[in-house]
């Protein structure tokens, strides 16, 4: 008899966090309806299932006033699955959020009463100001330090606002989505960039005071970011905080404006991105240029996510994602979770003894790294460094920019692979630039140490110590642990001196 999971049954089914309770968003757009099942309510979201379905209900609402029959039975039709889809993985929380295209309806309400009685749960209608709260609250869910401007793209309307302090403090909503634009401009993208200049002179959010950074968000512009990764062949193929000089961004946006098609790269474009893309660009443009911004920064993360963090406690909000995600992997994935600590104290009293300075964001990195640092044990040993890269640069953490996430992945591909053996992952690897790629070396050593010395078990590790003498960086260890040193021990040893800077290291038996 086929058994199905079941969150009763199997809390911690297939890797999963035991206990954990799925909650579902239900994200109808003006261009999609999309469901995100997340594995739970949590600081740092996992998502379990992420479909969306098109239905262009925003298609000739400025126009007639009214959402389209045939827009809305495709909307009707993916709701009815994605019910089903919430009922399979017992979501124990539904949310369902509308914006735009059905608060401006006229068959708003219609449409509204229509899909709760399929899904079985209220639909709320966020306001302009609220869809534009909600989407600045999922920037700063992902990048807590965030301060600038954010912009939400969707079919039928742009939400900006100000953010500060991981707060958002002016909310403003303009008629500028893609769909929309393409409706009022008559598939002009020249008409285009008028009629967005016309409705941003209304705009104080990119006016107000100068602001370096803007955030962009949506799908319109996701697809933007992919394709000028593309184009310049970076390595890193995931759009979440990816950084660009806006000096950079405006020729792609004013190419795509004048004549899409003989952009190259759109190849790599969904279909159905291709005909928006030059709307997106028009607004992107004009909005860098009236705010006079000099980084755009795109976010993956927006208004679903946005709105679970606004329902997480106070306490939780404070807390680090980075860290929080890289705990919950390292329960799933470690020998021995409890090992991280030990790590985390005793590379940090090894910085210490080295007059190693940290920034706050380096010392998280590390701790961050020590969390996840023994995730590849169950690969091949050939290839658990070059697996263990693709785990953690291509992974859905969040919390940090490209160069630490290429730090991530080096420090632990180091770790397997040693210093002799190369990556075939160099390109990607490089985005951590020389600081960081020292540090990743650094601290890589020390975990080659620390790694054989306690089989990667917890306990061992807090009762050795470091010591420096005649510029030798020694391992000290109590007499009851004499048996382990021994040439392998020494050898790494040895590395990890050098990687301090020193000419040599040896391991010490304390007396007594």
């Amino acid at each position: 008899m086929i058994r199905f999971w079941s969150v009763e049954s199997d809390p911690a089914g297939q890797g999963r966090i035991a206990g954990a309770k799925p909650v579902a968003v239900l994200d109808i757009g003006s261009n999609s309806v999309r469901l995100v099942v997340y594995e739970r309510l949590a600081r740092a979201l996992t998502v379990l299932y992420n479909e969306k379905a098109s239905s262009t209900l925003g298609r000739g609402v400025a126009q007639t006033g009214l959402l389209a029959e045939a827009s809305m039975a495709h909307a009707f039709k993916a709701i009815k699955r994605f019910a089903l889809v919430c009922r399979l993985m017992e979501a124990g929380e539904v949310h369902v959020l509308a914006t735009s295209a059905v608060r401006q309806a006229g068959n708003g309400p219609q449409f509204t009463r229509e899909a709760e009685e399929i899904i079985g749960v209220p639909v709320r209608v966020l306001s302009g100001e609220e869809e534009a709260h909600f989407a600045a609250l999922g920037v700063v869910s992902g990048m807590p330090d965030f301060k600038g401007v954010t912009g939400d793209l969707g079919g039928g309307s742009l939400e900006l606002a100000i953010v500060r302090g991981r707060k958002d403090c002016s909310t403003e909503t303009h008629e500028l989505g893609v769909i929309r634009l393409q409706d009022d401009s008559e598939m002009s993208p020249a008409r285009a960039v008028e009629i967005v200049r016309e409705r941003l002179a209304k705009s104080e959010a990119i006016r107000r005071e100068p602001l370096e950074t803007f955030a962009a968000i949506g799908g319109t512009w996701r697809a933007l970011a992919r394709l000028h990764q593309a184009r310049c062949k970076y390595p890193l193929h995931m759009v979440q905080h990816y950084e660009v000089p806006v000096s950079d961004i405006l020729p792609l946006c004013d190419a795509l404006v004048e004549d899409r098609k003989q952009v190259g790269g759109m190849d790599t474009v969904a279909s159905a991105r291709r005909g928006l893309l030059p709307y997106g660009a028009a607004v992107l443009a004009e909005i860098l240029r009236a705010g006079g911004f000099k980084t755009v920064i795109f976010s993956a993360l927006g208004v679903r996510e946005g709105y679970l963090y606004d329902r997480l406690a106070d306490e939780e909000k404070d807390d680090d994602p980075l860290i929080e995600a890289c705990k919950e992997i390292s329960v799933l994935r470690s020998r021995a979770p409890e090992f991280a600590g030990d790590i985390i104290a005793g590379s940090a009293e090894l910085l210490a003894i080295l007059r190693v300075d940290e920034t706050p964001d380096e010392r998280r990195l590390r701790e961050a790294v020590c969390y996840i640092s023994d995730i590849g044990w169950r690969a091949h040993p050939d290839y658990r460094g070059e697996q263990s890269i693709d785990m953690i640069a291509f992974s859905d953490i969040i919390g940090i920019g490209h160069p630490g996430r290429a730090f991530l992945a080096q420090t632990v591909a180091l770790r397997y692979m040693g210093f002799k053996q190369k990556s075939t992952s160099k390109k990607l690897l490089s985005l951590a630039g020389e600081h960081l790629t020292a540090r990743a070396r650094l601290i890589a050593a020390y975990f080659r140490v620390a790694y054989p010395l306690a089989a990667a078990m917890p306990g061992i590790v807090p009762r050795t110590w470091f010591t420096v003498e005649n510029q030798m960086l020694i391992l000290n260890l109590p007499s009851d642990l004499a048996f382990l040193d021994g040439d392998r021990m020494r050898g790494r040893q040895q590395q990890l001196a050098v990687e301090a800077g020193f000419r040599d290291g040896t391991i010490v038996v304390a007396e007594g």
